[in-house]
C-alpha cells in the first residue's frame, strides 16, 4: 500500500526525476499538468470552503467522550511548541518535495483526499471538545481564516497529526522520514496535553493519513 523503507518509487518515470529537469520533463506530460492543476484547484477550494464547513460543525451539539488518557494529563497551552514543530516540518518537507514533481503531486492529492475524508468523519461523528480544553492557537490559520471564531469541534480525526504523518509517507529521504515520524508522535502528544483532541482522534490519524496516501497513489498512477 505504501512504503516507509523508500524501496518503492512514488511514481513512474518521467515523474520520478528530480530538480528542474524533473519538473520540465513532468510538465511536458499532459497527464501531469492535469493532475497538478486539478490538485491545486481542489486544494484552493478546500482552503476557502473548510472554514464554512467548520462553522457548521461548530454550531452542532456533539457528544463528550470518556477518554482513557486525558484525565491523567494536565491541560497546558502548547500552541507555540505545537505549531513551531508543524511549520518547520512542513517547510522541510516542501523543500524536499519541491525537487520531486511526482512526489509533490502525490502528497498534494493525498492532502486533499485526507480533508475530503475528514469532512465525512466530522459529519458522522459530532463531538464536543474534551473536558479541560485549552484553545489551540494557530498563528497563521487563525489569523487568515478564524480571527474571531475559534474552532474546537473539528475533532475526529486529528488533522495536525495526520498531516505530519502524511508528509512522512511522502518524502523519499530516510532521515527526514524518521524526523517526521518522531514529529507525528510529538504532535499527537502535544494536542492531547492541550486537551484539544481525544485520544481516539490522535490514534486514528495515522491510519487515515495512510489511506489518503494510498488513494492518492491510485490517482497519480491513473
Amino acid at each position: 500500500m505504501f512504503s516507509l523503507g523508500n524501496r518503492e518509487p512514488l511514481v513512474t518515470a518521467p515523474f520520478a526525476e528530480k530538480g528542474t529537469r524533473g519538473w520540465m520533463r513532468a510538465w511536458e506530460q499532459p497527464r501531469f499538468r492535469w493532475q497538478l492543476g486539478l490538485g491545486l484547484t481542489l486544494g484552493i477550494i478546500l482552503a476557502f470552503g473548510m472554514p464554512h464547513y467548520f462553522a457548521f460543525i461548530e454550531a452542532r451539539v456533539g457528544k463528550v467522550l470518556a477518554d482513557p488518557l486525558l484525565p491523567h494529563l494536565p491541560a497546558r497551552d502548547m500552541s507555540w511548541t505545537t505549531f513551531t514543530i508543524i511549520y518547520l516540518c512542513i517547510l522541510l518537507a516542501l523543500i524536499h518535495l519541491g525537487r520531486r514533481p511526482g512526489a509533490f503531486v502525490r502528497v498534494l492529492w493525498a492532502y486533499c483526499i485526507m480533508h475530503l475524508i475528514r469532512i465525512g468523519t466530522l459529519w458522522f461523528a459530532p463531538l464536543d471538545p474534551p473536558t479541560g480544553l485549552v484553545l489551540l492557537h494557530d498563528p497563521i490559520v487563525d489569523t487568515l481564516f478564524y480571527p474571531t471564531n475559534p474552532i474546537t469541534k473539528d475533532l475526529f480525526f486529528s488533522g495536525h497529526t495526520a498531516t505530519i504523518m502524511l508528509l512522512a509517507l511522502g518524502v523519499r529521504s530516510q532521515w527526514l522520514q524518521r524526523l517526521l515520524l518522531l514529529a507525528t508522535v510529538a504532535i499527537g502528544f502535544l494536542v492531547l496535553v492541550q486537551h484539544a483532541h481525544y485520544t481516539y482522534d490522535v490514534v486514528a490519524a495515522p491510519f487515515f493519513a495512510a489511506l489518503s496516501f494510498w488513494l492518492a497513489g491510485k490517482v497519480v498512477r491513473k
